[in-house]
């Protein structure tokens, strides 16, 4: 398809990438592993990390995400996006080791559009060059946080200052050993228009006032990076940390949301390719009843629909990423919130397929088949839960049939008849 052609750099960046992952990422995730069990600590940061992160520095696969030249490559979402699928394949090192983790590339590009020059020179400096991380605190325990405009976190203008109280989880990356800064969504305002009640605003982590209260466990699993609950108890910070303005903070969130969407879903397809080949590999060597499971017509099955599946999936992601540099995010939301739906899912479908290839060694720590589950079905939620995405491009397609309705430029059927 000459739409989705690769250019020659994107050609050079992929090859580059494949050899890191084959010469170095793939023989450091024993490592990676064996290190963090030896810490005793589930949030350790693993020293092949930071080898990794140097390796990748060296060999210029850096911050690939970011489209500013002056921070990376200036890759389109189009050329980006099979580079992050490539991550995707193993999702707990090869990100973090290109500086192209969430949620730091959202926050990065928050910072990149919103920050002041502070901002970026305390926080996107170091984050650009990977020295520090990051989270990203929107989700509340208290509401239905879906509906963003939910979200009860007080920000209240003290002079010159802002006061933070209320409580967030799932901020994700918040038990990072690195992590140095929140970007935190609240409302500024209780009354008017309902998507200009929010506001952003930049918080050190060790602000005072501002307590983990637990780690949080995603199906048993505690992740390295974590998922925190946070208490924000009388929590000061400058009026300058607050980002573009008061009721700006929904603006922002959907400015940022978008890529960040997008790259979860190329991350996905990488999981499933990770998986269709875990689970070839497995057919192939387990003999049951005199035959290979590969022999067995129902494996073969579901082999060949995961290849189906992957690749209706990744033209569906490239459509949106070549949407988003063509005509833009909110003209490209109707297909980014498709992808979201149907990277994930389809990803935690072969996975669970490939489990049932592995029998019981599929459900231990032995692969990486149980953790990719839990992540994959996490990603159902996170960013939007898959029913917020479908009520959205509902909501497009009910738009556009109505329009054609009133225009008269439509088919209707009645008593049988076409007219």
């Amino acid at each position: 398809m000459e739409l989705f052609t690769v250019s020659d750099r994107a050609k050079r960046y992929q090859a580059d990438l494949l050899a890191f992952m084959d010469e170095c990422v793939y023989p450091a995730e024993a490592v990676y592993e064996e290190q963090i069990r030896a810490s005793g600590d589930p949030h350790h940061h693993p020293p092949v990390l930071e080898e990794l992160k140097a390796e990748a520095h060296r060999r210029g696969l850096w911050n690939l995400f970011h489209p500013n030249p002056q921070w990376g490559p200036g890759l389109t979402n189009l050329e980006y996006a099979p580079l992050a699928e490539i991550m995707g394949r193993s999702p707990h090192l090869a990100p973090e080791a290109c500086n192209c983790a969430a949620p730091d590339t959202g926050n990065m590009e928050v910072l990149t559009l919103f920050g002041t020059a502070e901002h970026q020179e305390k926080y996107l400096k170091p984050l650009l060059a990977g020295t520090i991380r990051s989270a990203f605190a929107m989700t509340e325990p208290a509401v239905a946080s879906s509906d963003a405009t939910n979200i009860e976190l007080r920000i209240e203008r003290d002079g010159d200052e802002y006061v933070l109280n209320g409580r967030k989880w799932f901020a994700s990356n918040a038990m990072h050993k690195n992590c140095a800064v929140l970007i935190v969504m609240g409302k500024t305002e209780q009354e008017g228009p309902v998507h200009r009640r929010q506001s952003m605003v930049v918080v050190p982590m060790d602000a005072p006032g501002v307590t983990i209260v637990r780690s949080l466990p995603v199906f048993g699993y505690l992740d390295r990076e974590g998922h925190a609950e946070i208490d924000f108890r009388n929590v000061r910070v400058p009026a300058t940390d607050l980002l573009a303005g008061e009721g700006e903070g929904f603006a922002i969130s959907q400015a940022r949301l978008g890529p960040g969407r997008i790259h979860h879903c190329m991350r996905a397809i990488g999981v499933a390719e990770r998986a269709l080949e875990l689970m070839c590999l497995r057919a192939d060597a387990r003999v049951t009843f005199g035959l290979p499971l590969s022999e067995r017509s129902n494996i073969q099955d579901w082999i060949a629909e995961a290849r189906v599946e992957i690749e209706m999936t990744r033209l569906l992601t490239l459509k949106a990423a070549w949407m988003m540099d063509t005509v833009g995010n909110k003209a490209a939301r109707t297909e980014i919130a498709a992808i979201k739906v149907a990277a994930p899912s389809m990803a935690l479908e072969i996975v669970d397929r490939a489990i049932q290839v592995h029998g019981g060694a599929g459900v231990t720590d032995d692969v990486p088949l149980a953790r990719f589950w839990a992540s994959l079905r996490t990603l159902r939620l996170a960013d939007g839960p898959d029913e917020v995405h479908k009520r959205a491009i509902a909501t497009h397609e009910l738009r556009k049939h109505r329009a054609a309705v009133r225009s008269g430029h439509t088919a209707s059927i009645e008593g049988g008849e076409q007219r």
